[in-house]
């Protein structure tokens, strides 16, 4: 069995699971090199962040390619929670009012914090006092995961908070735009080429030219693990998806 626990062949996925399986091992191996860094100069509590982080990244992308964008079956789904790919307590409290955001299930544990409230982080920015405005949870990270309109789009201000599955059909779509440009480019540079082959009487091939396709890279570089928004543009067109 391969030693990778999101690689497809490891148990046996449903048909489908490989559309997931990119951007799960992705994660896992960003997961990995993190807990493997150094912590020199961070919080004790701030070295866990990318845990905390990676897991909502982790369970976000299945639920949303699940239930807002259609894009895997409800077997691929309940595979992932079965085999526990994603966190099930987390994402069965994305389905309740007011916690379709939240970051952890650690910040609204009452046990968790003092005089048994919740975490800075589940206070609307809208109720904070100015000196809250850029408080963060100190165990997550969390900027905030409150439910309601102005609130933060990337509740981590890093890659971490970016929705993985709005990132991949934006960039999917990207990709079919241009293949579907290039194809009509090549198109037209064959009729010119015959059109000059024609008037010339079969003579020498003209010189033809296109223009430089200035959007291939609007979207930015693609990140080494090709999941994360390599650019502004492309982590915006992700938010109007997501």
């Amino acid at each position: 069995m391969s030693t990778n626990r999101w690689d497809p062949k490891a148990k046996k996925p449903p048909r489908g699971f490989e559309k997931l399986a990119p951007v799960l091992s992705a994660l896992e191996n960003e997961l990995r090199d993190k807990v493997r860094e150094s912590n020199a100069g961070k919080r004790n509590t701030e070295s866990m962040w990318p845990v905390h982080q990676i897991n909502w990244q982790r369970s976000r992308y299945v639920y949303d390619m699940h239930y807002t964008h259609d894009q895997i079956s409800k077997k691929v789904y309940d595979y992932c929670i079965k085999n526990k790919l994603v966190d099930a307590a987390l994402i069965a409290k994305w389905k309740k009012p007011g916690y379709e955001r939240l970051c952890s299930t650690y910040v609204i544990n009452s046990n968790n914090y003092k005089f048994g409230t919740t975490s800075i982080c589940r206070v609307p920015l809208k109720d904070r006092s100015p000196e809250q405005m850029a408080a963060q949870d100190p165990t997550t990270g969390c900027r905030g995961c409150a439910s309601g309109v102005g609130q933060p789009r990337n509740i981590f201000g890093n890659k971490y908070g970016q929705n993985l599955a709005a990132v991949q059909i934006a960039r999917e779509k990207r990709m079919e735009e241009l293949e579907r440009k290039r194809f009509l480019e090549e198109q037209m540079e064959e009729r010119v080429s015959s059109a000059i082959h024609a008037s010339a009487g079969g003579g020498g091939d003209g010189d033809s030219e296109t223009d430089d396709d200035s959007d291939d890279d609007d979207y930015g570089p693609t990140p080494a693990a090709g999941v994360w928004a390599g650019g502004s543009k492309l982590e915006l067109e992700s938010e109007r998806l997501a």
